[in-house]
């Protein structure tokens, strides 16, 4: 999952990571324990991983009821419908493991294609946090909180 992860890491344009997070450290953060789950989509014909993603509990206690997901697809593979599939999975089997919402925390607004994305799949922007993130080309961006229901 490296080969996915680190590009996206070093671009910086999309997730809230520290740009130089080593892979020992990305592994620990991406990789989720039950009820949560790490997950990839691979090309059948040549095991090629094209995309990962993972859900989690967004809070603990209370809030445990509502997950959270991101999701990362290889530079090459965009386009694709990876992405489109990778939601569509943490969806349905975050509503199996028993959560009743998901909630994205920080989807970075100049990341128009996800966020049009996210909205085609039901996601609605309850609020956008200006200039919470720095995008390393344009500087800073809102951060858009994004909710659906399961």
């Amino acid at each position: 999952m490296w080969s996915i992860l680190q590009p996206v890491i070093r671009e910086g344009e999309t997730f809230t990571w520290d740009r130089d997070t080593t892979e020992q450290a990305a592994r620990t953060k991406w990789m989720k324990e039950a009820p949560g789950q790490t997950f990839v989509a691979v090309r059948q014909d040549t095991g090629e991983i094209l995309g990962t993603g993972e859900f989690h509990a967004n809070q603990a206690g209370g809030g445990s009821h509502v997950a959270n997901a991101g999701y990362m697809v290889g530079a090459n593979n965009s386009g694709q419908g990876i992405a489109r599939a990778l939601c569509a999975y943490s969806l349905s089997e975050a509503k199996a493991a028993g959560f009743r919402s998901m909630q994205y925390n920080a989807v970075v607004e100049s990341n128009v294609r996800a966020v049009w994305l996210w909205q085609s799949m039901g996601f609605k922007i309850l609020a956008t946090v200006p200039e919470a993130f720095n995008h390393p080309e344009i500087g800073y961006v809102g951060l858009h909180v994004m909710y659906r229901k399961l």
